[in-house]
């Protein structure tokens, strides 16, 4: 893996933009103006903006909400006593495990919160927060243990059902306090240097766990779950 290569979260390619802007000019203008066009589309072309620290976090929990809406998915499965692939949940908390837990909330508690704490700022809520970390690690290998039975066991599909929900009932508020509250307000409690290298600390860190683009590849591993579930087409969801 290299990571010299400037990756798609940290590098914003403006070729494409340049070129749509450019591109009617060549069109309409006379000859004698072709170049001039081309200059100043140059001197437009500016060094592609990074991912913010927050913005990397943000999108890492649409990872997880989708996963919820997957949990939603299975849950709303068994309560109709419908039939109910139990690899469907455990590839749901297996992405939960290795990107959430492992990787975005490792994020946060080597990070971010540490960050807050330095600063006496916001530091009841971080307790709470990663507090719910290790509750949702927990949560999440009761999952992975009772899923496989689902089929067969009515005491394990019981359970299952009660600790999703405890799951997605943690989860939802967990990450939208986080998302409005904590979030926006890293960046008053780093140095401009330490938010920099933050955002490269999480890149790297990505790199090594899940190789090149490693959200997207956990958004395409959650899509087709979600085609497999039955969840996939938005406009299922659009009110009639």
């Amino acid at each position: 893996m290299d990571l010299i290569l400037p990756s798609r979260r940290r590098r914003l390619l403006l070729t494409g933009v340049v070129a749509a802007v450019a591109a009617p000019a060549v069109l309409t203008a006379p000859s004698v103006a072709q170049p001039k066009a081309a200059k100043q589309g140059e001197e437009k072309e500016t060094p592609g903006e990074e991912v913010t620290p927050p913005e990397d976090l943000m999108r890492e929990h649409g990872v997880l909400d989708r996963c919820l809406l997957l949990y939603e998915a299975g849950v709303r499965k068994l309560g109709a006593n419908a039939d109910l692939d139990p690899s469907l949940i455990t590839q749901s908390a297996g992405i939960i495990r290795d990107f959430i837990h492992d990787y975005h909330e490792k994020s946060e508690e080597h990070h971010v919160f540490p960050r807050f704490r330095a600063a006496g700022k916001m530091t009841d809520l971080v307790a709470i927060l990663e507090r719910q970390h290790e509750a949702g690690r927990k949560v999440t290998d009761t999952i992975l243990r009772l899923a496989p039975a689902v089929r067969s066991n009515e005491d394990d599909r019981r359970q299952l059902v009660a600790a999703i929900q405890s799951f997605i009932t943690m989860y939802r508020p967990h990450a939208a306090r986080e998302d409005t509250e904590l979030f926006p307000k890293l960046k008053d409690v780093v140095s401009a240097h330490e938010y920099d290298a933050m955002a490269e600390d999480f890149e790297k860190t990505e790199h090594e766990l899940f190789g090149a683009d490693g959200f997207e590849k956990m958004t395409a591993r959650v899509a087709g779950l979600e085609q497999q579930m039955g969840i996939f087409d938005l406009s299922q969801f659009t009110p009639r």
